[in-house]
């Protein structure tokens, strides 16, 4: 396969596993079968408002989840069955440190799947410590070259740049004056590090910009020395509404970002409603492939219609970033 996916796709992201267990359902680390159970069948809503998103109109060719295997063996078998891009995580959940899922078994359960993309979550700050970003490269260049090797699956690499203690002490830890003016020149930095060290994703997965400028010199790096055909998506960070909007308004004026992966923006609140019985199951998968929809929407009326620098920039206090 040429290295690289240049068509529109909007992801629907629930591979979230130890922060879903214990901010969603306060349980920890062994679960029982039942337990896990429960989750699965959450999980199961949330892909419902998937797939009726795809009834109303959004359109399948476009469309994706992530989805875990711990929690959505059955989604992903179900979705790979009816044609929809599927995405499954390669790293341990909830490490600060990218490590393999399923060790040195993880070629192993790539192959049991054979998704569409084969996702990882890597926190990397180019500045931050080198010996943990060299061991981390190192993992990843073998899953890279896996992939590449196999032709099994694409490479989907979600890019999270944490600021230092020194890089926040400088700014009195302003987190919005870090993610404005500090992280985007961080994350390309990042990038060509990572390209350097012979990791090469299909498809980055960016945290959101304010900018336009910045997006276009995201995609940029990531096309750097005849990668033409990678792209970009914009992934949520559990934002609130309005701010995932404004970042997907941004991106969507920037060719090569390509589409989103927005997911506890959509899914987290009819979730909870349903679990504490304030919602019927039936209106949590409305509500949630309801969120789903504007966002695709959104994305292709921003494609066609440019947001304004000012109106782009505008959003309240991020929360906290939650691990996958």
């Amino acid at each position: 396969m040429p290295r690289g996916y240049n068509r529109p796709l909007y992801i629907q992201p629930f591979d979230h596993r130890g922060s879903f267990q214990t901010k969603m359902f306060g349980w920890q680390s062994p679960l029982s079968d039942a337990q896990t159970a429960e989750i699965a069948a959450a999980k199961r809503v949330i892909y419902d408002g998937f797939l009726a998103a795809l009834a109303a109109g959004v359109p399948k060719e476009k469309a994706g989840i992530l989805v875990d295997e711990q929690f959505g063996t059955a989604i992903l078998r179900d979705a790979a069955s009816i044609n929809v891009v599927t995405a499954c995580p390669a790293e341990k959940s909830g490490q600060e440190e990218f490590d393999f899922e399923y060790g040195e078994d993880f070629a192993r359960h790539i192959e049991i799947f054979e998704p569409t993309f084969c996702k990882v979550l890597v926190r990397y700050n180019p500045q931050g410590d080198r010996a943990l970003n060299e061991r981390q490269a190192a993992r990843l260049n073998r899953l890279s070259d896996y992939l590449a090797d196999k032709n099994r699956s694409r490479f989907m690499f979600e890019l999270l740049v944490p600021p230092e203690k020194a890089q926040l002490d400088k700014l009195k830890g302003d987190k919005k004056v870090y993610d404005r003016e500090v992280r985007p020149r961080l994350m390309v930095e990042a990038i060509h590090e990572l390209q350097d060290a012979g990791v090469e994703p299909d498809l980055w997965k960016i945290e959101g910009l304010d900018r336009r400028d910045d997006c276009e010199e995201i995609v940029t790096a990531a096309r750097a020395a005849g990668r033409d055909r990678v792209s970009c998506i914009v992934l949520g960070r559990g934002e609130d509404d309005q701010k995932v909007r404004n970042w997907l308004a941004v991106a969507a004026s920037v060719p090569g970002f390509i589409g989103f992966a927005v997911g506890r923006t959509t899914f987290w609140d009819p979730l909870v409603a349903w679990r504490s019985k304030k919602a019927t199951r039936e209106q949590a998968v409305a509500e949630i492939a309801g969120r789903y929809r504007e966002f695709v929407g959104l994305f292709e009326r921003a494609d066609l219609h440019p947001p304004s620098a000012q109106s782009s920039q505008v959003g309240p206090e991020h929360r906290s970033s939650m691990e996958g």
